[in-house]
């Protein structure tokens, strides 16, 4: 059965049943206009302010020539300019393309221009990460700057003012944008390889925020959430994870441009901070930092990623946000975040464990054949659902490997329980296959990470005649100056927690280790290193 839409125009119809981002925005901004939506370093923003400024911004990108589903790009740090710039081209049916800040200028104009990008939104500060793009750039570029001066900004280029675009025509403009439409391209970490751009669409996003929001807790009424956010928002754990679930939804985000433990602390007291989630060296620090000032009970939840915090170092987080859940959560770029995530019980009965499946995801684990294995059977984590994407953008082989067997081919090496609970092993490119055993080098990381005298540590395989792969641990020491002795004391530690294959052949020390924006270690860097390529 289908309805008899003839006489209904289809922008009309379009406008009255869609599912984009850009509505959800100005449904919020209606409901909660003088309720402060952002907090920045310049100041803060209430949602009519945003809401106005997300619209007058569409309409200035459409009027400047870009067709439905161009490109928009965006070199900036965190501030509520930056989620303008992405409001608008969800409302404009443009695609958001928000760039890792942290790469090299080279590393930058491969990823604008293999998306193509016409217009870059870019804040003063980093005008100078567009220097190589700058050096042949596309036909009718378009810079908008976030700052005082674009023209000091990129002389010569005929930059734009933000803020002066953000000011112009109020009101949303009506676009026809369906829900299959992409809203943002991500470019992945490129930890393994060279960034592939993670095209996600509409639906996909909305519904992980509004999941994300159902499992953190966020409340739609008159007792919202309040955010402090860290973490880029060119990464989908700041954007898709932690930003927008509270943003359409009524709350208040918080954002720093990077982590400053004494500034965090202070802004979860000055801002009643509920909602909090940190990496696990993040956690570590902000406990040196408060010392004896005392607990913050006013946190009611605590999310930790990318790594798995020692037993030690949670139960001092419990200590410092008393009345918070503390859990993991976990996923990728090309699902919406988070697709697993711990119950708080967990933390007790299974704390090695991912969590079960989000309710609007379904999880296998895959065998050989892209079938799913029994429980407890070990795999490939594969996933289905609305929050995977819609493919990588200029990558037709990637894509047929991603969608094999009709499911999402996540890279991770895991089981599911027999309460459906996620456990991960590993990346696939990460297990160490020596002496004929397969090592997972996460559960040699768990165990060397709590030696005494480690700060940080990664673990990684490399070439050794004799085992195939060497179990070698790269460390960072607590203490500079115990760095001497500190081998020893982390394979006297190994010995004693591992099965003999899977105690390290080698123990590094290093000053520090190589890691993406948003705290992953880049494992192939470190393999180069070891192996002088």
């Amino acid at each position: 059965m289908k309805p008899d839409l003839s006489a209904v125009p289809p922008l009309h119809h379009n406008l009255a049943t869609r599912a984009v981002v850009g509505d959800a925005l100005t449904r919020t901004a209606a409901m909660f206009g003088d309720r402060t939506a952002v907090i920045d370093a310049s100041g803060q923003v209430t949602y009519r302010e945003l809401g106005r400024a997300s619209d007058a911004l569409a309409r200035a990108l459409l009027a400047g020539g870009l067709d439905r589903q161009q490109p928009v790009a965006m070199v900036t740090l965190n501030s509520w300019r930056m989620l303008a710039g992405y409001f608008a081209c969800a409302k404009a049916a443009l695609v958001a393309v928000p760039v890792n800040v942290a790469l090299t200028p080279a590393d930058i104009a491969w990823i604008l221009r293999d998306a193509g990008a016409t217009v870059v939104i870019v804040d003063h500060a980093l005008a100078g990460l567009l220097g190589e793009f700058l050096t042949d750039p596309p036909a009718g570029l378009r810079l908008v700057v976030i700052g005082d001066d674009p023209e000091a900004a990129l002389p010569g280029r005929g930059a734009e003012s933000f803020d002066v675009l953000a000011a112009g025509e109020p009101g949303a403009p009506e676009v026809l944008i369906d829900d299959r439409d992409i809203v943002q391209c991500l470019y992945t970490s490129g930890t393994t390889a060279n960034p592939k751009g993670v095209l996600t669409a509409h639906v996909s996003v909305l519904i992980g925020a509004m999941t994300n929001a159902m499992q953190i807790g966020h409340r739609w009424g008159a007792d919202p959430s309040v955010l402090l956010d860290v973490l880029p928002l060119f990464h989908t754990t700041g954007l898709n994870t932690l930003v927008l679930p509270v943003l359409l939804t009524g709350g208040t985000v918080v954002v720093h441009a990077g982590f400053d433990p004494a500034a965090v602390l202070d802004a979860i007291e000055r801002h009643a901070v509920t909602h909090v989630m940190f990496l696990p060296m993040m956690y570590r620090a902000l406990i040196a930092a408060r010392g004896d000032a005392g607990p913050l009970p006013g946190v009611r939840t605590a999310v930790y990623a990318m790594a798995a915090m020692p037993t030690d170092l949670l139960a001092q987080v419990a200590v410092l946000f008393p009345s918070a859940a503390v859990i993991l959560g976990s996923g990728q770029t090309e699902v919406v975040p988070a697709t697993v995530l711990q119950w708080p019980e967990h933390q007790h009965t299974k704390p090695g464990s991912w969590g079960p499946a989000v309710p609007t995801v379904a999880t296998a684990v895959l065998g050989p054949d892209d079938a799913p294995v029994a429980p407890e059977a070990s795999g490939e984590i594969a996933y289905r659902g609305p929050h995977v994407m819609a493919g990588y953008w200029n990558a037709p082989e990637a894509n047929a490997a991603a969608f094999a067997g009709g499911w999402f081919h996540s890279g991770d090496i895991g089981h599911l329980d027999h309460e459906h609970v996620v456990w991960f092993t590993d990346r696939l490119k990460d297990v160490i296959k020596t002496g004929g055993e397969n090592v997972s080098s996460v559960d040699v990381e768990s165990v060397v990470a709590a030696a005494p005298g480690v700060a940080e540590c990664t673990i990684v395989g490399i070439a050794d005649d004799r085992w195939g792969e060497a179990v070698c641990a790269v460390v960072v020491p607590a203490d500079p100056a115990a760095a001497d002795t500190l081998p020893d004391q982390v394979l006297a530690h190994a010995r004693a927690h591992l099965a003999g294959f899977q105690v390290p052949k080698k123990v590094l020390v290093v000053d520090e280790l190589p890691k993406t924006a948003t705290g992953k270690v880049r494992k192939h860097l470190v393999r180069d290193r070891l192996t002088g390529t």
